[in-house]
């Protein structure tokens, strides 16, 4: 079938299978041609590594290190006449790629947050591993989850205490529009905590412990997001930044259990791009829009491959010691948040509208960088040939 881009929203619900799987190629073109990481963590467990920040991490571990992976993910699989989800098709190619280079991994679809995906990945790293995990990566994005309890809870993105008032980017119509956001419920706030917090990370830990599946020195590490003050009301302080705080408390403590094995776990502030989770919280695809306007121009911009391959090279260091803030904390938002960047971010965005998108912004850019998460505008791809959708995992 031909498959091209269906657009609703902040979301492309179709996928294409050759632009996803050249989009991991570029992605482990770009780690090779760092050469091969020193030190590198070699076992290694991403929940949540089919898109985004969890993808580029495990291409980074594996392209880069050498590491063998074990990835979790929940995706829809294509059928002859359907298209499958953009992470089913990058975990397909991650897995094709690994195969020709001689590295080992394994991929587990279904619900990360259940008690039987955890059971699934321990028999599965005891069968085939041959050792104990060294980095485990905590990188889930989801809208709900079901607890062991049987409850069903779901996240929210709003402020809590007063609504929030914001430019946003209508991506439908290519305008610069006024948001205005209510408050988060009590209901709303334990919802978000619960599925974006640190329980579920907690319950992972555990379980990998009581069955001594981490190594002496292991790493634990969460993905986190912080920003300008601009974003701050919808993300930092309001319900997604309440479930942080909670995972950055939990992570503290799962980093104080797993001291007697030479252990640690932390966060990992990392900078803003486009994902899938990002295009969905009000005023961060403009804020990125301008952001990587100020960054292209200085230098310093950097995507999710980018990102994690110098988390891995630079900050998540192999012999033991990151390098953390003084909360604990690894900075991968550290150029993102420079002074000259920050000053220079807001003077586009004091004077963003519809007119100036273009010229006050990279909107260009996002849209290109959007596009891509789905497999679509990639380089060398061919659109207009006919293409299978029905991709085996074979993971």
């Amino acid at each position: 079938m031909i498959i091209q881009p269906r657009i609703r929203g902040f979301v492309c619900v179709t996928a294409h299978p050759e632009g996803c799987a050249a989009n991991v190629r570029e992605q482990i073109a770009t780690v090779k041609a760092d050469g091969p990481i020193a030190n590198a963590p070699k076992r290694v467990l991403i929940i949540g590594a089919s898109t985004g920040y969890g993808l580029a991490t495990r291409i980074a571990a594996a392209f880069g290190g050498g590491a063998r992976t074990i990835g979790v993910a929940f995706e829809r699989p294509g059928a002859a006449d359907k298209p499958a989800s953009a992470g089913w098709y990058n975990t397909a190619a991650f897995h094709r790629e690994a195969r020709k280079a001689g590295i080992d991994a394994w991929s587990l679809n279904g619900d990360a947050f259940s008690e039987q995906m955890k059971n699934d990945v321990i028999a599965l790293a005891k069968e085939k591993m041959g050792g104990k995990f060294d980095l485990v990566v905590y990188s889930l994005a989801s809208p709900r989850r079901t607890d062991a309890a049987g409850t069903l809870w779901k996240s929210c993105l709003k402020p809590i205490g007063k609504s929030f008032d914001a430019l946003h980017l209508d991506t439908d119509k290519h305008e610069v529009v006024d948001v205005h956001i209510d408050p988060a419920s009590d209901e709303e706030i334990l919802g978000t905590v619960k599925v974006m917090g640190g329980e579920d990370l907690d319950l992972w830990v555990k379980a990998l412990e009581d069955a001594d599946l981490l190594a002496q020195g292991v790493q634990v590490v969460a993905y986190d997001y912080i920003g300008p003050e601009c974003t701050h009301p919808i993300y930092h302080d309001g319900t997604i930044g309440t479930a942080k705080k909670h995972l950055y408390n939990t992570a503290k403590a799962i980093g104080e259990r797993l001291k007697p094995i030479g252990g640690s776990a932390f966060l990992s502030v990392n900078k803003a791009v486009v994902t899938q989770a990002s295009s969905a919280i009000p005023a961060v695809p403009l804020y990125i829009s301008i952001l990587f306007k100020v960054m292209k121009e200085m230098g310093l911009h950097e995507g999710c491959i980018e990102q994690m391959n110098r988390l891995l090279r630079t900050k998540l260091r192999g012999d033991g010691l990151p390098e953390f803030d003084a909360q604990g904390r690894i900075r991968m938002d550290d150029w993102e948040m420079r002074e000259d960047v920050q000053a220079r971010t807001n003077e586009f965005w004091q004077n963003i509208n519809t007119q100036t998108l273009r010229s006050n912004s990279d909107y260009s850019g996002y849209e290109v960088e959007f596009l891509k998460l789905f497999g679509f505008g990639v380089k060398g791809v061919d659109y207009s040939a006919d293409t299978n959708p029905d991709i085996p995992y074979e993971g």
